[in-house]
């Protein structure tokens, strides 16, 4: 009797055994949930137009013996700048037009400028925001002599401009900016004799970028 209660009982954890494994064989496999990972964050871009008022100081000697003029610069540019895919290379093309209070005077000889412009292109490196750059191009601007008792004459002068900064994007759409520039304007005749001007020019400039969409 004893036996045949243990083989019941056997028979029972094995039948009980049997139906767990085959319902554990029926349930479906379980697979983790995929990681979530955040969005990827775009780095800033230096591509896109904008549009910056500047001013500084520009101080140049002229072959009038004695007369160096120098005075401020205040005006404006604009420009498109393009970084490459991958690359922290930036090039783009400037244009900027300015008031000029520059000047000097010496004896009865005057000699000044009263705009000034140029027309550049711009090789950058961009450390993220950071872009330091170069540029050249041609510049013009207005000379003036002023003899007395003689008279006074003047002449758009164009030359030749090189220079280069370093500017820092503050957000996406405004950045600040320092310039040295050096400019040759070559001769002019004025007053029946050749005039010679040279400048250099310190800037500082606030530009806004806009977003590249729809250009």
């Amino acid at each position: 009797m004893i036996r045949i209660a243990l083989l019941g009982a056997a028979s029972a954890g094995a039948l009980v055994a049997l139906v767990a494994g085959a319902q554990a064989a029926d349930l479906p496999a379980y697979e983790p949930a995929p990681a979530v990972t955040a969005p990827a964050v775009p780095s800033f871009t230096w591509t896109g137009p904008y549009i910056g008022v500047q001013a500084g100081y520009a101080w140049g000697d002229t072959n009038i013996r004695g007369v160096k003029p120098e005075g401020f610069i205040v005006g404006g540019y604009a420009g498109y700048n393009v970084q490459l895919d991958g690359s922290p290379v930036v090039l783009g093309v400037e244009t900027d037009f300015n008031y000029s209070d520059v000047d000097d005077r010496r004896g009865g000889v005057r000699a000044q400028s009263d705009w000034a412009g140029a027309t550049r292109a711009r090789v950058g490196y961009a450390f993220d925001r950071f872009l330091a750059y170069a540029a050249g191009g041609v510049a013009y601007a207005d000379r003036e002599v002023r003899v007395r008792g003689v008279g006074r004459d003047s002449k758009t002068a164009l030359g030749w401009t090189v220079g280069g900064g370093l500017e820092y994007a503050a957000t996406d759409n405004v950045s600040v900016r320092g310039e040295y520039r050096y400019t040759d304007y070559g001769s002019d005749r004025l007053l029946g004799a050749k005039v010679k001007g040279d400048e250099h020019r310190v800037m500082g400039g606030v530009a806004y970028k806009f977003d590249t969409f729809g250009f």
